[in-house]
């Protein structure tokens, strides 16, 4: 019953954000509220992969709200979502297992792609002069990651601050790939799902059994 409970955490971390902002024109206006909780089960929905039916969903909302006898019990509801959201993931894992493959199997063919016995792949841009880190290593990166359709999901240099983080404990496929290069080098790193995420995904962008694409630049070696 845990993403049932979805709903509730993306409304909260909503109401966490507008906090901080401190937004003096906010009101209590119907319209404004009736949107930002579409937003809040929007958010929620979305890490689903469900398709809905917007007109059903809104009647289940309706007849709850309006207190009026409903198709099914909540408990049977709760079931229900459970089923389609296996079914969703299901579909998703095998779709993109399949993308995966196929992907590495055609780059791993391309001039300068190097694969490793782990089945990393990756591709170096620029060459560093520096020294390699070691797994217990702590570094200092700016990085881009996107999925194989080119989602950006992730950007240290959107952040306009670099990250830092010690290579073990991190995805193995970076743990592994950050240690090939040297100080002041570029690398693009295609990390297969087993090496990042697996069938468990992370979240409603990366889903599971996905492929990762990271650029990376390794700026320093903190200790």
């Amino acid at each position: 019953m845990k993403k049932i409970a979805l709903f509730a955490l993306a409304a909260a971390t909503l109401f966490a954000v507008s906090c901080k902002k401190n937004d003096a024109s906010a009101t209590a206006d119907a319209n404004d509220a009736s949107y930002a909780f579409g937003m809040a089960l929007g958010s929620s929905l979305k890490e689903t992969q469900v398709a809905i039916d917007y007109d059903k969903m809104l009647k289940g909302i309706k007849d709850i709200v309006e207190g009026k006898e409903t198709e099914i019990t909540l408990e049977e509801a709760g079931m229900r979502i459970q089923a389609a959201i296996s079914q969703a993931q299901a579909l998703a894992s095998e779709s993109n297992s399949k993308k995966e493959a196929e992907f590495l199997e055609s780059n791993g063919k391309k001039a300068g792609i190097v694969t490793t016995e782990s089945g990393l792949q990756y591709e170096v841009l620029k060459e560093g002069t520096g020294a390699h880190p070691k797994a217990s290593d702590t570094v200092k990166v700016d990085y881009v990651g996107t999925l194989l359709d080119g989602t950006k999901f992730d950007s240290s240099i959107d952040r306009g601050q670099p990250a830092e983080f010690p290579l073990d404990g991190v995805i193995p496929g970076w743990t592994e790939g950050i240690q090939l290069m040297k100080v002041g080098g570029k690398t693009r790193f295609y990390i297969p799902s087993n090496l990042a995420y697996g069938q468990s995904g992370a979240g409603g962008v990366i889903g599971p059994n996905s492929t990762l694409v990271f650029e990376v630049d390794l700026l320093d070696i903190v200790q």
